[in-house]
């Protein structure tokens, strides 16, 4: 239940963003950070701004900042929904992260594993919800094209997925048949922050 809301609250604040001509998630930079090893990361953040609340069906009506409402219902597994408050702000922050490390020979096993946690506030404190997913994939290089600086991945379950290299010294110790381990995390955080006092005069 509550990563199905989180999934829901999720899909709505970035609805937000784009209805709002938000900037784009920039996409993620994969950097060397050691000899067969490269890394990356990339967070956006999203506010709304609570203008309609419905105790009784237990939902609120969330802003963007250039005017479109969308509605968002909380279920029982969100605690301390009392608590939220005409003009509170709801701000879900996004990270997502990547780290790579190539495995010369490719004799290790193909294999994928999937963690997941969530988390919500106590009773008290303000209203707000955390999750994080975390997969660990072991995957064979089939493919590495040196002119367009990519290297073609296949995973356990026979999808593919191409990773574009900046450094070209990476690209070059890469060979087809060996293995890349990759780690690949997502976290949201989501919180309803007390509305901004207004500007002493």
């Amino acid at each position: 239940m509550m990563r199905t809301l989180l999934a829901a609250v999720t899909v709505a604040m970035f609805g937000l963003a784009h209805a709002q001509q938000a900037p784009a998630p920039k996409a993620m930079e994969i950097k060397a950070v050691g000899e067969g090893k490269a890394a990356g990361a990339r967070m956006l953040e999203v506010r709304a701004v609570v203008v309609g609340l419905d105790k009784a069906a237990r939902s609120m009506d969330l802003k963007g900042p250039k005017g479109r409402v969308v509605t968002l219902v909380a279920g029982d597994e969100v605690k301390n929904y009392d608590q939220i408050r005409l003009g509170d702000q709801v701000v879900a922050r996004f990270m997502q992260s990547i780290t790579l490390e190539l495995k010369k020979g490719g004799k290790g096993i193909m294999e994928r594993t999937d963690t997941q946690d969530a988390v919500a506030a106590k009773p008290g404190e303000r209203p707000g919800v955390a999750a994080a997913r975390q997969i660990h994939v072991i995957a064979n290089v089939v493919e590495v094209n040196k002119k367009a600086m990519t290297v073609t991945l296949k995973g356990p379950k026979g999808n593919y997925v191409d990773l574009h290299l900046q450094d070209p010294k990476q690209l070059a110790r890469i060979k087809k048949g060996d293995q890349v381990e990759a780690v690949f995390t997502e976290a949201v955080a989501i919180t309803v922050e007390p509305a901004p006092k207004p500007a002493a005069k």
